[in-house]
């Protein structure tokens, strides 16, 4: 063979190589959006389905049309009607005002105590925290009969008594705040707490003007997640609420219809789907900096 045809045959094998390469990205690419169009579709179909049926007329309920038929808007208004004894305007009240107060306790506990974390050694630090994160695993059944006891005796089960269902959301939103916002101070310049304190503030100066702005992402991260934690709670609210007091979780599962023993399906759904709605536009919008408070700490250097 001569010296020439070398360079050729050189070049015809690394263009076979790339072409070889270039296939098998494309069918990677390939399987990976298979794979995530697959997990898409498990996850929103049945938001899909509801919301099919939210719009759908009442007489076509269980119709397995695909896309939206005999669409009408009756199931909304059904939904905050109070003729068959649905409340459902006053449980999203009541949702906004139990969620907004969890999230603000738990943020001012949390930001202080993840801040205590972060910043602090003494011994038996990481002990606290994995207690704190054992607790977030704790069954929540199994607090439901001595917390009712608890709020029996001291009177939180009657009337509008928001605290019977504010604090047990607070132990369960607690751990995760503390636990996410410790990996988020944990990742912040402590140089510029530092220079601060050196050009004469205090250490309480010091995290109120310089560290907290810059840990606002992660503290509206934070706030979110708590929030949506809170406004998705069911089974402590369906034993500690009212009629006064019920969040929407606990008063679409009461619903009734206009005929003894039917089954609001219809409404259910349209109840389902105003409360749904906001919390996906909601992560949608902020699904970025949900995900970076979710991740800090997870990569170092």
């Amino acid at each position: 063979m001569s010296t020439q045809a070398l360079p050729a045959t050189t070049a015809a094998a690394n263009a076979e190589t790339h072409q070889y390469r270039h296939k098998s990205q494309r069918w990677q690419n390939a399987r990976g959006y298979l794979g995530l169009a697959l997990i898409i579709i498990w996850g929103l179909a049945p938001f899909y389905w509801m919301v099919v049926t939210a719009f759908r007329d009442v007489d076509y309920t269980f119709d397995t049309t695909p896309w939206p038929t005999h669409v009408t808007m009756q199931n909304f208004q059904a939904a905050f009607s109070t003729s068959t004894g649905n409340h459902f305007g006053r449980a999203l009240v009541n949702s906004v005002i139990i969620g907004i107060s969890t999230t603000a306790i738990a943020m001012v506990v949390g930001v202080f105590a993840a801040y205590a974390l972060a910043r602090l050694d003494f011994p038996g630090k990481f002990l606290i925290l994995g207690v704190i994160l054992g607790a977030s695993m704790f069954p929540g059944v199994a607090l439901v009969s001595p917390l009712f006891q608890l709020f029996s005796n001291i009177g939180w089960l009657n009337g509008a008594n928001y605290q019977a269902l504010i604090i047990p959301n607070i132990s369960f939103v607690l751990p995760l705040t503390v636990y996410t916002l410790t990996a988020f101070f944990s990742e912040m310049p402590w140089e510029l707490e530092e220079s601060a304190r050196m050009d004469g503030c205090t250490q309480g100066q010091a995290f109120r003007k310089i560290m907290l702005p810059l840990a606002a992402p992660g503290l509206f991260t934070t706030a979110i997640l708590a929030f949506i934690s809170s406004w998705n709670e069911y089974l402590l609210s369906q034993q500690f609420s009212t009629a006064i007091t019920q969040p929407v979780t606990v008063a679409i599962a009461q619903f009734t219809g206009a005929l003894p023993r039917q089954e609001p399906y219809t409404t259910v759904m349209a109840a389902g789907t105003i409360v749904t709605v906001p919390l996906i536009i909601m992560v949608l919008l902020f699904q970025r900096a949900i995900v970076s408070g979710l991740t800090a700490g997870g990569v170092k250097g």
